[in-house]
Parts: C-alpha cells; sequence; structure tokens
C-alpha cells in the first residue's frame, strides 16, 4: 500500500538536496516598488506591474466604486447570469485598444491561452512553438491533442523548416510571445508574419508582457513594429502593465464568437468580479492618457541596464522591461539573490524548471514608479555581488 505522505516528503526533500524547492515569501503591503516583508522594507524588483497601476488611486477607486454598483462577484458563467455591463465595456475597450473587430475576456491569462488554442486545434492539426513560449500555451497544446513541433528560439529557418514539411495537417497554428518573459528579448514579427502567410498558417501572438509598455502608445508587439495586418489572434492580460487580474483574446468578431462558443476555460468559468473589471476599465484609460508612464518606465531600464552591462553582468539579449541577469547554476543564483535580499533588494533566483539547469538568473523587472533612488539602491546591491 502507497503511503502517500512518505512518497510525498521524499520527493520535497529530493527538490531541497538539489536547492529546487520553492517557499513563498509574504508581503504585507501593496504591490508597489517598495514592500514590507517580515516588517522590513525592501526594494521590489520582481513584479510585473511595470506602470505601476496596481496601485495607482484612480484604479483603486474604480474598483470599489464597480463593488458598490454591481456587487462583489458575478456569481455565474458569461453565458449564464454572469455577463454584466461592465464585461461588454471592458471587452469593448480591449478592441478598441489592440485595433480589432472584438475582444473576449477570460479570468486569466493562463486561461486565454488554454481555452482558445484547445478550442482552435484537434487531432491532424499542428501548432508550431518558440522553445520559450509560456507554459500556458505549451500546456494548451497538449489539451487539444495537436501535434506540437518546437523550434529553437526566435530561429526563423527551424521554423520555415518545419512548416514545409507539414502540408499534411488541416490547420497550421504558429504561436510566439512577443516578449518573452524570462529572456525579456522581443520576437521577430514582422518575419514571422511573412513565414506564417507563406505556408497559409494562423499566427497567435501571446503579448501578455508587451501590452500597455511596446509601442507609442502601448498597444504592444504589433504597433512596435508598425504591424496592422498578418496577427489573427492577440492574446494579452490585465495582471502585468495593466496591474489587475484577467485575460482575453482580441481578434476578428469570427473568432472571439467561436471562442464563446468552444472555449471550455470560458464557458465553464465564473466570470471575473465587477470590482476587477472595473479597475481594468481605468487601467487601460490611464495607459492611453498620455506616455509620461511609459518614458519613466524606460527610462528606469536605460538606467539599470547600462549600469549592470558597466558592470560586467550578462544581461542576455534583453530589449524590455525584463533584465534576466545571468547567474549560471542553482547554487550561484540562489547566492546571488539572498545578497539582494540581504541589501534591501527583493529579485528572487529563477531557477528550473522555469529555466534550464545551467541558465538560472535574477529576472529584474522594472516598473515606471521605481525611483533614481530606487535603481541607485538596486545597482549598489548588484555591484557587492561583484565584488
Amino acid at each position: 500500500m502507497v503511503n502517500l505522505d512518505t512518497l510525498l516528503r521524499q520527493e520535497l526533500e529530493e527538490l531541497k538536496r538539489h536547492g529546487l524547492f520553492r517557499d513563498m515569501k509574504r508581503i504585507d503591503s501593496m504591490q508597489g516598488p517598495i514592500v514590507v516583508i517580515d516588517n522590513r522594507e525592501y526594494v521590489l524588483f520582481s513584479s510585473n506591474n511595470y506602470l505601476g497601476l496596481a496601485n495607482h488611486p484612480e484604479v483603486i477607486k474604480a474598483q470599489v466604486q464597480a463593488s458598490q454598483e454591481f456587487g462583489a462577484g458575478s456569481c455565474a458563467s458569461r453565458l449564464i447570469s454572469g455577463n454584466m455591463f461592465l464585461h461588454e465595456k471592458l471587452e469593448q475597450k480591449i478592441a478598441d485598444f489592440k485595433c480589432t473587430e472584438s475582444a473576449i475576456l477570460f479570468p486569466a491569462g493562463y486561461m486565454a491561452n488554454v481555452g482558445t488554442i484547445s478550442a482552435l486545434v484537434g487531432e491532424g492539426d499542428l501548432v508550431v512553438c518558440d522553445k520559450l513560449n509560456h507554459a500556458s500555451i505549451i500546456d494548451g497544446v497538449r489539451m487539444s491533442n495537436a501535434m506540437l513541433r518546437v523550434y529553437p528560439h526566435r530561429n526563423l529557418e527551424r521554423l520555415e523548416d518545419i512548416l514545409k514539411n507539414a502540408s499534411g495537417y488541416k490547420r497550421r497554428l504558429i504561436i510566439t510571445d512577443g516578449v518573452f518573459s524570462m529572456d525579456g528579448d522581443i520576437a521577430p514579427l514582422p518575419e514571422i508574419i511573412k513565414i506564417s502567410q507563406r505556408f497559409n498558417a494562423i499566427l497567435m501572438l501571446d503579448d501578455a508582457h508587451a501590452t500597455g509598455v511596446l509601442g507609442k502608445t502601448g498597444k504592444g508587439t504589433c504597433e512596435y513594429f508598425g504591424i496592422d495586418k498578418g496577427v489573427d489572434i492577440q492574446m494579452g492580460t490585465f495582471s502585468k502593465a495593466f496591474g489587475n487580474l484577467g485575460g482575453f483574446i482580441a481578434g476578428p468578431l469570427s473568432l472571439i464568437e467561436y471562442i464563446r462558443n468552444r472555449a471550455r476555460s470560458f464557458i465553464y468559468s465564473t466570470a471575473l468580479p465587477p470590482a476587477i473589471v472595473g479597475g481594468c476599465i481605468k487601467a487601460i484609460e490611464i495607459a492611453e492618457r498620455g506616455t509620461d508612464l511609459r518614458e519613466r518606465l524606460w527610462s528606469n531600464v536605460s538606467r539599470l541596464r547600462d549600469a549592470l552591462v558597466g558592470l560586467d553582468f550578462d544581461i542576455m539579449d534583453t530589449k524590455t522591461q525584463i533584465i534576466p541577469v545571468s547567474t549560471g547554476d542553482v547554487s550561484s543564483t540562489m547566492k546571488a539573490s539572498e545578497s539582494l535580499l540581504n541589501n534591501g533588494i527583493y529579485a528572487p533566483g529563477i531557477r528550473p524548471p522555469t529555466v534550464p539547469k545551467n541558465k538560472c538568473r535574477i529576472r529584474v523587472s522594472l516598473m515606471a514608479t521605481h525611483s533614481n533612488d530606487h535603481i541607485d539602491r538596486a545597482i549598489e546591491a548588484f555591484r557587492k555581488i561583484r565584488s
């Protein structure tokens, strides 16, 4: 007879021996540039709150007002009785922001990817993914029973080779992140569009870490490259630059109606609470209001990136607010993370399975609300790792 407790404890001890055991730090404050952990203040450099909207007073006020008007929860799926005025208003906001015909909300970005992919493709279809695509994309493909082929990161020759030998499949779907969440680099989207058109493939863009950040008005990777055609499906989240919760798919009306009728993670999930939706609407409005937050974010990125390069850190090929500081193996990474923590900087080490065994790193992410002093404190903390 299997003793579950004994079995799990043995596996947990194995994780500890290899430095891969995870526990959680408890944050006792807002998700701002300064957070409180164990009664001590730290400068936070691991949040996806890129524009600082998670604790923006207008967003908080909008969430309170939405709760007062529409209640605490939606208490049903969108297709039963959970569809409210606010949900439809936010979907129209998304479509306008992404310059698409329509959009649909999901309770989380993970659910948007899993639900959409598994609805669009199945047995007899092919999905081709960049090796560094988000885990939710891979999980969605696995759930779909479609054939999955992976090409090396940003390797367009390999992508093309795969599609050259894919004539036997009913549908061919290419999926790429816009901004890659652990490396901070940007997909070569114009070239991927050309390849998708050459081989009559559907193209899906996971724009989670680019939405609100890339492009003159923050519309994401398409705007960054000046692209207005060629991407069939745009996925994004509200849990990054918009500082909240929820995922979405934007595209033609036929796509959105199809997802509404076929995506299990949409059909069988309770709709987002009114407060969240109200806050997301306000976050888009603030992001559209001007360029101040994005300009401040990019100024912070340049300041820290230049300093890290000056200290001879390998920050890979990052072009964005995500700056991976290469630290090598697990042991070196955890020592670096502990050193940063001791010097008032919270930036946890990233280890397997999130990244390969010998490509561990400190994933530094910047916010528009970081001050020059916050950046300087991080620079000094990294300098001590080098000494």
